[in-house]
Parts: structure tokens; sequence; C-alpha cells
């Protein structure tokens, strides 16, 4: 078997497990799918001219004033000494993990972590091990098992991008401080819409020594692209010496961190859209209830529809789809066999009758 074979029987199976990805458009749908909880990304701002790209990493000629001030303005946002800019959550979770845990260290993490997440983890030299979903008991088990000679991390999500549901994260601390560990926040589906002014779940902690560091993105609630981390000089200083993600990345155009910069504080602004969300998704989840559908609990903008079988939750995806509904599955392996579902991400400008209308969809598919 030659290597263009081998590549071709792999895809293979992949489409005869339904698992198959393709990228494709779907204009003109009502949007249930989107990040975009606030409808930020529809939205124009005037940006200052400014030259096209950064021109290289931020360690040679990347480094511009657009990126300094953005990295003041998201500390002081955000209450924290410092702030470090990544391109994305991928890399910025990648960056982080894979430098700051070492050899004898232990990094243990909710079992349901994205994989950026996972990835970050597994490029560490640490040992790991997941604990049961937002299970604090099976968390301080885990760590207390393992024993540890160096430093214990604690890794999250606040709000889970697969699930929905929130993370305990009072008693996640609670543990982290009886057991000296350092907890590590992924807020990407927080900032924005939870919290004061959408600073997020952890913005509660933020004075706690047990936290290390937030990650906070921006392309989901704030409409843009790119990421930061969160935290201590001390960690900004750190990661910028060891995180080769951000060492070896060219840096983000000016342009593009003036924009997210006057996003952010546009975000700030938009309380009545943060209540108008939260309203649309009380009313979603009192359709889901009288649905009678099988479903994931959760408070948050993300619902779930459990539709066994890849096959079968992407023949329900594209009915929605034909009758005019943008409503993605989420397949297994990305998530595990038997859990497979339709993902409904709930947005500021949807309104109740777009609402009851999908579950007039719904019901006619069961």
């Amino acid at each position: 078997m030659n290597f263009e074979q081998r590549l071709q029987e792999t895809l293979e199976r992949r489409i005869s497990e339904g698992a198959f990805r393709e990228l494709r458009l779907h204009p003109g749908l009502f949007d249930f799918c989107s990040n975009d909880y606030l409808g930020m990304a529809a939205m124009e701002f005037k940006i200052p001219k400014k030259n096209g790209g950064s021109t290289g990493s931020r360690l040679l000629t990347g480094n511009t004033a657009e990126a300094l001030a953005l990295e003041e303005y998201l500390a002081g946002f955000f209450k924290s000494e410092a702030a470090l800019l990544f391109n994305s959550g991928y890399v910025a979770n990648t960056g982080l993990l894979s430098c700051i845990a070492k050899k004898n260290d232990l990094i243990v993490y909710d079992e349901l972590c994205h994989a950026s997440l996972r990835d970050g983890i597994r490029l560490s030299n640490a040992r790991n091990f997941s604990f049961a979903h937002n299970e604090v008991f099976d968390l301080k088990q885990k760590i207390q098992r393992a024993g540890c000679e160096g430093q214990i991390f604690i890794v999250t999500e606040s709000v889970f991008s697969m699930d929905g549901d929130i993370a305990p994260l009072k008693e996640i601390f609670e543990v982290a401080e009886q057991l000296n560990a350092r907890v590590i926040v992924d807020e990407a589906h927080a900032v924005g819409v939870w919290g004061e002014q959408g600073r997020g779940l952890a913005q509660d902690f933020a004075n706690r020594k047990e936290l290390l560091a937030r990650i906070v993105t921006f392309g989901k609630a704030i409409g843009s692209h790119g990421a930061a981390i969160i935290g201590s000089e001390l960690l900004k200083n750190y990661l910028i010496n060891f995180s080769r993600p951000f060492i070896y990345t060219t840096a983000l155009p000016p342009v593009i961190l003036e924009e997210i910069k006057i996003r952010f504080q546009k975000m700030e602004t938009m309380d009545e859209e943060r209540s108008r969300l939260f309203k649309n998704v009380e009313f979603f989840k009192e359709q889901l209830v009288a649905s009678k559908l099988r479903h994931l609990k959760s408070n948050t903008a993300i619902q779930c529809v459990i539709i066994p079988g890849n096959h079968e939750v992407k023949r329900w995806s594209r009915y929605m789809h034909e009758k005019g509904y943008d409503v993605r599955p989420i397949l297994s392996p990305t998530i595990p066999e038997g859990s497979e579902r339709l993902r409904f991400c709930i947005h500021s400008f949807n309104c109740f009758e777009q609402i009851q209308n999908l579950f007039v969809e719904l019901a006619n598919m069961e």
C-alpha cells in the first residue's frame, strides 16, 4: 500500500463511521450555531488606518505599540498584573501548558477539557490525569493518590464548550488551597457573557494566589480573533522566554489588535445584550423541557439535544438546514460514542419566534 492509498483508506473508514469532516458554507440560515453570543461579529467599528502586517514575531519586529496597549488594557480590565497576547485560544493553551509544568509536576484536568488544553498537557513533561467531569471529590482523590514532589496544576474550563455546563470553581479553589495547587481556567465561553461587564466566571477568584492563569479568547463573544493569557508579571515574563508557540509565531497585525481593544471597550457596555441573551436562554430551556427531547442540563448559551449515532445526528442537522436553521452536529470521536448531539448556541439577536419555530421543526423529526 502506497502513501496515497493509506490516506484514502483512512478517509474511507471515517466516511463509513459517519465522522467525515468537510468544509461547507450555510448562508442565510437562522444562526443557532456560532459562538457570536452578543452579535459582535456583525458590528462594524471605525479603526484607524494601520499598516498591513506585524512583520515578525513579538521578539523581533512584531512588538507593536498596539500590542502593548492591548495587553495593558486587558490587564486593567481583568484586574490582573499582566496579559500576554497569543494568536488563538488553541495557541494560548498549548503555549502555556507545554512549558509551565516540569517532570516532577502533576497536571490534573477535567475529563471534558477542550482538545487544545489536552494537547498542551501532552506536550509537557509532567505526569497528568483526568478527573471525572465537575466532580471535586474525584479531583481531590486523584491528586492525593498520585502524590507529587513538584507543583500541582488543576486545569478546567469555566463554561464547557461541548456540554454547556459550568465548573464548580469555588470548590476547585478550595481543593487547590488545601493541596497547594495552582489553577488554570479557560474562559473562552465565559468572557463577554458572564461576570461583571463580561469579565468571566474566574474574575471572582482574581485575587486568589491559587489562580495561576486565565485564558481569554477574542473569537467568541468578542467577535474577532486571537487570545490572551491573564496572570502575573512573573508568568508573563516566563512565557515570553519559554513558550515556543509565542516565541516562534508572527504577531497579529496592528489593525486587528486595535480592533480587539475597541471591541472590548464596546463589550463592557453591552449589559442589555447580555440580559437579552439570558432571556433567550431561559426561553430555549423552557421549550426544550416541554419538547421531551433528551438533552443535557445547562444554564448557559450552549444547549445540547442528544441524538446517538453519527449518521442519525447528521440526518437531523441536514433537516434543520433545509428548514432554515443553522444547527450543527457534534460527532464522535470528538465526543464519546453514544453521546452525539445537536449543539445549539443561543444569541442575544435570536428571538422567541425563531426559537419556537425551531422546536416545531425538531418535533417534526421525532
